[in-house]
This record gives structure tokens, sequence and C-alpha cells, in this order.
């Protein structure tokens, strides 16, 4: 996608810009915005909103005119995912800090009122169940790694989640009152971490950190072991889960142009950059 001096290809490029504009904040486009965001004329922003449409990578609504992401980024986004896609991903990150800790190093995200977990690795401290912790889900109310997460969404978001609903009861330790439940969510912004011992499993402690990119919570990065493990050293243990979920927010992070001083992005039309199709 690069010319021999490694410029990107113009058109190529726009196509990429164009996918990577739809984003959490921002679910769908319109011609005109589009064109303003990135200083191109309307005809380019048709053309390629109407392309991208037509191989289903966008869906159009026929009222209002305005373009969504369509099934076709779905396809991409499983087919990724089934050749080990974001847990291959992670797996060196994970492997270096349960390296570090001793402990069981994982990374979830959110599903639905759970944490999936995408990945893990095993430090000293030997395997944290008998079994591969990929794909186990974790409940929104037990647990530092759920709390860690949840904890970053508003109040608003997180009462229209968690709250009202049954809540298990996994051990004495579980909290299932939403008042108490909403004093520690609140915490997590603040002290940028959570920690619990036996919410969720009796005989273990979680030490998680949010990974947020481009200022979203997109997941949490637990370390997982024996009370002993964490509860005595974690002060120590936060310096390299901080780093760690560094590491991973900066992997997840979509490399998108940078905005030019105007607000609009570069290159502006009609003023193609070296290497141009």
């Amino acid at each position: 996608m690069t010319t021999e001096r490694g410029a990107p290809l113009q058109t190529a490029d726009r196509v990429l810009q164009v996918l990577l504009a739809f984003s959490h904040d921002r679910e769908e486009w319109g011609v005109t915005d589009l064109a303003a965001e990135f200083g191109w004329d309307k005809s380019v922003s048709q053309r390629l909103l109407a392309s991208l449409a037509h191989r289903g990578f966008l869906v159009s609504d026929p009222v209002t005119r305005r373009y969504r992401l369509g099934p076709a980024v779905w396809h991409m986004a499983t087919a990724w995912e089934r050749h080990s896609g974001m847990a291959g991903l992670v797996r060196p990150a994970l492997r270096e800090l349960a390296a570090a800790a001793g402990v069981t190093a994982l990374f979830a995200v959110p599903d639905g009122v759970h944490m999936r977990c995408v990945e893990s690795a095993d430090g000293a401290a030997g395997p944290l169940r008998a079994y591969r912790l990929a794909d186990e889900l974790y409940p929104a109310h037990a647990g530092a790694t759920s709390r860690a997460y949840f904890g970053m969404l508003t109040p608003g978001a997180r009462a229209a989640l968690l709250y009202g609903r049954p809540m298990a009861r996994f051990s004495t330790l579980t909290v299932t009152d939403e008042v108490e439940l909403e004093q520690r969510m609140s915490r997590v912004p603040q002290d940028g971490h959570a920690y619990s011992q036996g919410e969720y499993d009796p005989a273990t402690a979680g030490l998680a950190v949010p990974v947020v990119v481009r200022g979203q919570p997109v997941g949490s990065l637990s370390l997982v072991g024996p009370h002993d493990r964490l509860d005595g050293p974690r002060e120590e243990l936060l310096a390299p889960l901080r780093e760690a979920a560094g590491q991973l927010a900066e992997l997840l992070t979509p490399r998108r142009p940078p905005r030019a001083a105007t607000g609009r992005r570069t290159p502006a039309a009609g003023k193609p950059t070296p290497g141009t199709d």
C-alpha cells in the first residue's frame, strides 16, 4: 500500500481514513461532515462512502443518507479472532508481566454484564486453573478484573447495565448491595486500579487496572493469584501492571492521521503527496 518512497497511496489511504473515522463516539458519517473532517471535496467523500457501501463495509440509511459500519467489517473481525487475533496480539505483554509478577496475568474485555478473558499467562506460582482461562466470564459485580473496567464507566452507564438485576453471591465477600457496589466502583477512576480478595473465587485475590484507548476504557489487565502473593506486595506490583496496560493500549490504538491546525486532517483535496495514485 506504499510506494517505493514509502508514501501511502492516496486512494487506499483515504479509504482507511474513512474506516478509522468510525469510533465509539462517532458511529455514523454523512458526506458533508466527512468532507469537512478531512478537508476533501464532497464528491471525493461521496465516492469513498459509496464504494465502501458497495462492498459491504458500510451501510447507508435511506432516510438520513448517513453511513454506519457494515457486515464486511464484522466478517473481517471474525476472521481475525479465529486466527488468534487479539489473543495473539496481547500474549507477549502478558507473558512478560506474569514472569515479572510471579502470578497469572490476564486481559479481559467487556461482554454484556461480564468481562471475558481474552488471553492469560501463568507466572511462577503456577496455573490459576486446571484449564485455559481464555473465554472465561467474570461477573461485573464480583472481583477486581470486572471492577477495573466497569468502574471507569459513567454512573449512568453503570446503572443501566448492572443495577436492578439479580446478582449471584459467590462467597461471603461478594458484594450484592447496589449502594456499596457503586461506592467501590466509583473509586476506580481516582485510585487507577481495583483490588479484591475472595469476591469471586474465595481462594484468590486480584489486582487490576483499566486499559484505556483514546480516553475510552476497552478492558482490564489483571494479576490474579493466592492472597499472600498479592496482598503484601500489591503496591510494588502496580508499576509493572500499569506499564503493561500502557503497552496494551498502544497495541490496540488505531493509527489515525493527525489533525491539521484547522481541525481538518491532511492532505487536503487537490494537493497530492508524493506517491499518490
